[in-house]
């Protein structure tokens, strides 16, 4: 008896009991099903977190963090700015460095016409949206003359645009940061997904933040490297020359985000694998299923089994059709099982914002973990059927 005619038996004998057999399968399903759901949302959650912490790429942070000794000797050491321009002239100096982002905050009042609105007001360099990806739905993004002029122009999150104006457009619009009259000429897209907090933004020039504070304090500062290979070295330089500069020991530091997301992503991963382990229980659970619905196969089919080893059929011949059929049934049951994990795995992705990662060698671990379930929990009733005495299968009614 070839391969396929056993296939064609296993397929007669499923559609000869159909709901059985889809009763036998669901075990099957809703293991499957689970475990690439589980692995898909870790993965896709890992992977969302990852690009949350670590931006575009290639990039670690500028930390000042003064030791004891300076702040006993200047207790107001932290209402000094941690970053100047020299610093950031030092900064780019360095030949890893492709480019220093700054950025300065301030929480203030944003008012149109009798309404007011609490926003952080950022300050940001030309290098700062040549990083990050601040999408403008409406309006415009800034210019390079707007940073070289310090123009009084500003970019709003859509929610002070909500807060402050309603339905009506802001872009065109002149609002007031302190006392300062600022143009709108964008509103940027609104953030979706599970880690967006629809904070009030504002984003200006860093010049005419400048001019708007009447202060130059810069306090944040971000380095991208030309390459993966040159994030270390221009880390340690940077942390160097900014220490000697203003002649502290370790106070200036640098922080790899990328470093964190790596650790992260190894507990997201252990998490992940916890889980999807505990979803696999179900596949364990329905492969008994398929091992006892294969016994109550082998009793009704005795009588069929005497007749086809009456005729010459052997006992490996006899195990191997049970096998097959065991197979199917698993292999049925996981195929459909992945169609509705990966279906699941986009609506949550879909809804929570983030990509669903249903990566391949999953959806093969699946198929060939339900081809061993089939195999192994099928070898009990292959075994039975296969030491069936000819002549008393004959006689079972």
């Amino acid at each position: 008896m070839s391969v396929w005619e056993s296939v064609r038996i296993a397929f007669s004998s499923i559609r000869a009991h159909k709901m059985r057999s889809l009763l036998t399968m669901l075990g099957i399903i809703i293991g499957v099903g689970s475990v690439i759901v589980v692995v898909a949302i870790g993965q896709g959650g890992e992977e969302m977190l990852k690009s949350q912490l670590t931006g575009p790429g290639n990039t670690i942070e500028v930390m000042y963090q003064p030791s004891e000794e300076e702040i006993q000797s200047n207790p107001n050491i932290f209402l000094e700015p941690p970053f100047t321009q020299e610093d950031i002239r030092l900064l780019q100096s360095i030949p890893e460095v492709e480019q220093v982002v700054t950025a300065s905050s301030e929480f203030g009042n944003v008012r149109f016409r009798e309404e007011t609105l609490e926003a952080s007001i950022t300050g940001v360099n030309e290098a700062y949206f040549n990083l990050n990806e601040l999408n403008v739905e409406d309006g415009r993004a800034f210019t390079s003359a707007d940073f070289l002029g310090g123009r009084r122009v500003a970019l709003v999150g859509a929610s002070v645009e909500e807060e402050l104006f309603g339905e009506d457009k802001a872009v065109g619009e002149i609002i007031r940061i302190g006392v300062q009259p600022v143009e709108i000429v964008g509103v940027l897209e609104k953030p979706t997904g599970v880690f967006a907090l629809g904070a009030n933004e504002v984003y200006v020039p860093w010049n005419t933040w400048r001019t708007i504070y009447g202060k130059s304090d810069i306090s944040q500062v971000t380095l991208q490297a030309k390459d993966a290979e040159s994030l270390q070295i221009a880390g340690e330089k940077a942390a160097d020359l900014l220490n000697r500069a203003h002649q502290t020991e370790d106070s200036y530091q640098v922080f790899n985000m990328e470093a964190l997301a790596e650790g992260i992503g190894q507990i997201t991963g252990i998490m992940t694998a916890i889980i999807g382990s505990i979803a696999g229980i179900s596949l364990l659970v329905g492969g008994i299923g398929v091992m006892n619905i294969m016994l109550v196969s082998v009793t009704e089919r005795t009588r069929e089994i005497g007749i086809r080893m009456a005729v010459g059929a052997t006992r490996g011949q006899v195990m191997f059709q049970f096998l097959v059929e065991s197979m199917t049934l698993t292999l049925i049951g996981g195929t459909i099982g992945i169609l509705l994990g990966w279906g699941a795995a986009s609506l949550v992705s879909l809804f929570a914002g983030w990509p669903s990662l249903v990566s391949w060698y999953v959806v093969v671990g699946a198929v060939l973990f339900s081809m061993l379930i089939g195999v192994i929990f099928g070898l009990l009733p292959a075994n039975k059927a296969s030491r069936l005495d000819p002549i008393e299968s004959l006689r079972y009614e």
